[in-house]
């Protein structure tokens, strides 16, 4: 599958260019979200769905107050995949219908 396969240093760049918000740490990406935490239960419920119709996952942190995405493509040696940018754009998208506000950090 096309989606599993690493990208290169420079696709990781034009992908991070076209997901504001998202940044790289090592070969994840992360982004915050600013969250009561009885709606991030329920946004991570959302994240959950989707993952399992794409087979795709992140790794969650959720805190009072504060909920955490990490991506990265397991199956292709923890690289950087097309599937990690699809799934950030998706939980860009649950977000905003939660409400959860981005954080810088």
């Amino acid at each position: 599958m096309t989606e599993h396969v690493p990208l290169t240093e420079e696709q990781i760049a034009a992908a991070l260019a076209e997901a504001p918000g998202w940044r790289r740490e090592g070969d994840e990406i992360t982004r915050s979200y600013s969250i009561r935490y009885h709606g991030g239960v329920a946004m991570i419920v959302h994240v959950a769905d989707v993952e399992r119709l794409i087979s795709h996952h992140a790794d969650i942190d959720l805190r009072w107050g504060r909920i955490r995405f990490g991506i990265t493509t397991h199956d292709a040696g923890y690289k950087l995949t097309r599937a990690d940018f699809d799934l950030a754009e998706r939980i860009d998208a649950i977000a905003a219908a939660h409400d959860a506000q981005p954080l810088n950090d």
